[in-house]
């Protein structure tokens, strides 16, 4: 991708329950959990920069627990999500919070996100509950239903607005280069 002067790079994490992943055109897994870890990346166009996310979907999950470090160090955001029909998600979504802020980046843009909206009739989290904890904790709050795509665009263009703002035009993660060095053998080198 060519990079204009304004152009940035940024990792996005997404920490918390399974929020079942899937292509950026509001067609969202039904069925599938994250196991692990899921990848995928997405490109969005604002007038302030054009923001490339390199999603790392994380499973909530106690036994993927000790992963999540390697896959939120050096992220410049933070989405994490708890199940409005869980109780016990949205105080495992807390230690997540509680986590990032103690071992994140220390500018990390973090949303709270309050997944499963379209399941109201089985809601145990009041909404007032997940706005005043992110209020607490400094954090972004959203509702949304990745099974009908609700909110899910506006997510991610608050998340590239607000890191448009707060983070400087410079690169994450690391660049390989490819150069030849003589007799026609590659050479390749990486820079921060």
């Amino acid at each position: 991708m060519a990079r204009a002067a304004n152009n940035k790079n940024i990792q996005a994490k997404l920490v918390g329950t399974p929020w079942g992943h899937g292509n950026w055109e509001n067609k969202f897994s039904t069925e599938e959990s994250t196991i692990g870890a899921a990848f995928f990346s997405q490109i969005l166009s604002l007038n302030e920069a054009t923001v490339k996310f390199d999603i790392w979907d994380t499973a909530g999950q106690e036994r993927y627990h000790s992963l999540a470090p390697m896959y939120y160090r050096g992220a410049a955001a933070a989405v994490v999500v708890y199940d409005i029909t869980s109780m016990d998600s949205f105080v495992r979504a807390k230690k997540w919070v509680q986590e990032l802020q103690r071992q994140g980046n220390p500018s990390l843009v973090m949303m709270l996100v309050a997944n499963k909206a379209d399941l109201e009739s089985k809601r145990e989290v009041d909404s007032k509950d997940g706005e005043l904890y992110a209020q607490e904790n400094g954090l972004t709050f959203i509702e949304t239903s990745a099974k009908t795509a609700q909110n899910v665009n506006e997510l991610f263009y608050e998340i590239a607005k607000r890191l448009a703002i707060a983070r400087p035009s410079r690169l994450s993660g690391i660049n390989l280069h490819n150069e030849m060095q003589g007799r026609g053998r590659k050479l390749f080198c990486c820079s921060f």
